[in-house]
């Protein structure tokens, strides 16, 4: 990125050639190698009334640092999209440095015998519209991005998080059997490679207070196994617990390069048995058996997954995936092209209203009638203080900048706009 330098001096009455050569001579001559010097033609313009031009020159600095802002939205846009470090932009089919070096006012689109202010507030309207259509497209552009990596995520995940229809396949589900009745339910548990010894050390007991196995103890009188027996608060259901895993049930499923699929199926819930108290019946309970497992695995850090085998899912996914990259791939080609093409209107409107802010500020300065002359300074590698300090010394009045110098602001007696393109 280069640094440019917009500079404009009164003629004095005098020649504009005069003044073009003592702005060459200022900082672009071979006694004062620090910029590369270019005309830059100011057309006429509609001058207005004082108290306009005073207004104006304060809201182009404002609109001036608008219109860049768009400019570097669409540079910082297609570089990402582009992914290089400098994206392949253009403006009217030349580099912007180009452009810049020879501006040429575009009268067609910013007729320059409009007043000012409505020619600003064309500018920055057309600007500001194309802001807007950005903004527009890279969002649609990254909430679909966000879809594929949700989708590509759930994929190419580990078995703590993809989804299981895209990992397993018939041939691996064959071999697994899965219960999923009134009573029984298998579930598919997904833990870390180097818990592995652990888990299938402990698996059986896993929440081995969750599940009441007493009841009636026949074991004392077996002449009476089998006979009606008193339930309800005579009966200590708790008085045995244990684990809701059937034993034998555990199997491997799956692996992967970190972690483990394994399945095992559990008791799926169990009834508290109602019963009467002081001649009511109080209404029985039912415990899930399924959710207090998982709890108790989670607290272990193994994840118990939430899935259904359908064989007809994995393509489906798949198709998704593939429409989801069709989709990406094709909005980032057409926002590419929106940024190629936007781009030199952006540009275009910050050029002209920098050129409007060079006239508004030459008028202030040198009065009427207009006659003043301005160049562009293309800076020579880091030569930009050298550079401004010998125009001030050129042009400048040494007095009256040693005056502001003092009170602590940036002063040049002539007009100078710096910016980087």
């Amino acid at each position: 990125m280069a640094t440019y330098l917009i500079a404009s001096i009164s003629n004095s009455g005098g020649a504009p050639e005069q003044a073009y050569r003592k702005l060459q001579t200022a900082g672009a001559c071979p006694d004062r190698p620090y910029a590369e010097l270019f005309k830059l033609e100011v057309p006429s313009l509609t001058v207005g009334t004082l108290d306009t031009l005073m207004t104006l020159s304060d809201e182009l600095v404002r609109t001036d640092a608008i219109v860049e802002g768009i400019v570097r939205k669409i540079e910082k846009t297609a570089m990402e999209l582009s992914d290089r470090s400098k994206a392949d932009l253009s403006v009217g089919g030349v580099p912007a440095p180009r452009y810049i070096q020879q501006f040429a006012w575009d009268s067609a689109k910013y007729p320059n015998r409009r007043p000012l202010k409505d020619l600003v507030s064309l500018i920055t309207s057309g600007a500001v519209a194309v802001e807007a259509e950005l903004k527009q497209l890279t969002a649609s552009y990254g909430d679909k991005q966000i879809a594929l990596q949700e989708v590509q995520r759930r994929k190419g995940g580990n078995l703590m998080s993809a989804d299981l229809n895209d990992v397993l396949n018939d041939d691996i589900m064959s071999r697994v059997d899965v219960h999923d009745t009134e009573y029984l339910k298998t579930v598919f548990v997904a833990i870390a490679k180097g818990a592995k010894e652990n888990f299938e050390s402990s698996i059986y007991k896993i929440a081995n207070d969750l599940v009441g196995y007493g009841g009636p103890d026949w074991s004392r009188d077996p002449t009476k196994l089998g006979e009606p027996v008193s339930f309800g608060a005579k009966v200590d259901r708790h008085k045995v617990r244990g684990s809701p895993v059937v034993p034998g049930s555990l199997k491997q499923v799956h692996a992967d390069h970190d972690s483990l699929l394994y399945a095992v199926t559990i008791l799926r819930s169990q009834y508290e048995a109602g019963y009467y108290e002081n001649g009511e019946f109080q209404q029985g309970t039912k415990v899930d058996l399924v959710e207090e497992f998982t709890k108790a695995c989670r607290d272990k850090r193994y994840v118990v997954r939430e899935f259904t085998w359908d064989p007809t899912k994995a393509s489906k996914s798949e198709n998704i995936l593939e429409q989801l990259q069709v989709e990406v791939d094709g909005m980032k080609s057409a926002l590419m092209r929106w940024c190629k093409t936007h781009y030199g209107d952006a540009y275009v409107a910050w050029m002209h209203i920098k050129v409007i802010r060079v006239f508004v500020e030459s008028v202030l300065r040198y009065g009427l009638p207009v006659d003043f002359t301005a160049v562009l300074y293309k800076v020579q590698g880091n030569k930009e203080l050298e550079l401004t300090k010998a125009l001030d010394k050129q042009l400048g009045n040494p007095k009256e900048e040693e005056d502001e110098e003092m009170e602590g602001d940036e002063y040049h007696d002539f007009v100078l706009l710096k910016f980087d393109a």
